[in-house]
């Protein structure tokens, strides 16, 4: 099978990935709106983040209204804004600005209901991560900072520059084996600048019964039920995604390194 799901560039609501079916636990779906246009959608046995990738919205959960969210031009502008929303709830999305709206539905199933509540830009948790030509930028949205609020769900983004690797060294989360490695599913949803540019996917396992790699274009997504998954941006451009992971077994995220690559890890030391 593919785990590579192209950008279909629709307008309105797009369900990509859906829990229960693609994945066991992670959905993901992509929201486009025009100027002053409106869209109304159920949470059912899912707790959803809204992710604002551009644009500014106002947000109705139970009746409860946030207004005028959103404060970036496109992803690679700076910190998101999001709404969480819990379990069987109706949520209503109003394009607030005149201008394109666009907006990331990632959701994991769950079964505890919670309130809902806004991630401003300066709440995202950003951290520069690795070395050398696998450098990046992370942006934590509900992660530990969201622990007591939310049922399973973590998200964040990433953003690799030209040439670099991310999600490296490669590391995976497809076994429940505490305190070495949590199993928790993930999706990608990728964004390119410049547009015309791409970036490449690896997913392999340790006996490479798994051994994949896709390119990637602006929009397209990419499930990741198992195996090491790192990503390289090609020369020249910016590689952004948007992830959403989920399990069984609790929140905490415990990667497990290619023992191959384990050498790498005594890079950043010599080089200090």
């Amino acid at each position: 099978m593919s785990y590579l799901y192209p950008n279909k560039n629709v307008e309105g609501y797009t369900q990509i990935v859906k829990a229960g079916k693609d994945l066991n636990f992670c959905g993901f779906g992509l929201l486009k709106l025009k100027a002053n246009e409106t869209h109304e959608l159920k949470t059912e046995d899912e707790e959803a983040v809204l992710v604002i990738l551009s644009g500014k919205c106002h947000v109705t959960v139970n009746g409860q209204k946030f207004t005028d969210l959103g404060e970036r031009k496109d992803v690679f502008s700076g910190n998101p804004t999001s709404v969480y929303i819990p379990i069987h709830s109706s949520f209503k999305v109003e394009e607030a600005q005149g201008l394109d709206l666009e907006v990331a539905v990632v959701s994991a199933k769950a079964e505890k209901k919670f309130e809902p509540f806004v991630v401003r830009p300066e709440e995202v948790v950003c951290n520069h991560r690795g070395i050398l030509n696998y450098q990046r930028d992370v942006r934590d949205i509900i992660v530990d900072n969201a622990e007591g609020k939310v049922h399973r769900i973590v998200v964040g983004e990433t953003i690799s520059y030209p040439g670099q690797w991310s999600s490296y060294p490669s590391h995976k989360h497809d076994k429940h084996n505490p305190p070495y490695e949590a199993n928790l599913e993930e999706v990608y949803y990728f964004k390119v600048k410049p547009e015309g540019g791409f970036g490449v996917q690896v997913m392999y396992n340790d006996d490479l019964t798994l051994r994949e790699a896709y390119m990637i274009k602006d929009g397209d997504t990419v499930i990741l039920p198992e195996g090491y998954h790192p990503v390289a941006a090609a020369p020249g451009f910016q590689v952004y995604y948007l992830w959403v992971m989920a399990g069984g077994y609790g929140r905490k995220l415990i990667p497990n390194d290619d023992p191959n690559l384990l050498w790498l890890h005594n890079v950043g030391p010599l080089l200090k």
